[in-house]
């Protein structure tokens, strides 16, 4: 889901890659956990996609928390 997902942000299908990103944001988190490395890949590659649809709060937002979450594990 994540592959298909990069592949529409590739082609600049925002809104397909955003419904994607989501659900395995979504997943991610409940099956691995809140502060999994690869949840937190999830949560920044979904911010990117908010930040080329213009959506610059919920990018900045969920890119630190991301960040901060990234802080706390490493």
């Amino acid at each position: 889901m994540n592959n298909l997902a990069s592949t529409f942000w590739n082609q600049g299908l925002w809104e397909e890659a955003e419904s994607l990103e989501v659900k395995v944001m979504e997943i991610s988190q409940r099956v691995l956990g809140e502060e999994y490395p690869d949840t937190l890949v999830s949560m920044a590659n979904l911010a990117s996609t908010f930040w080329n649809q213009g959506r610059w709060k919920e990018a900045e937002s969920l890119q630190i928390r991301a960040c901060f979450a990234y802080r706390r594990t490493s």
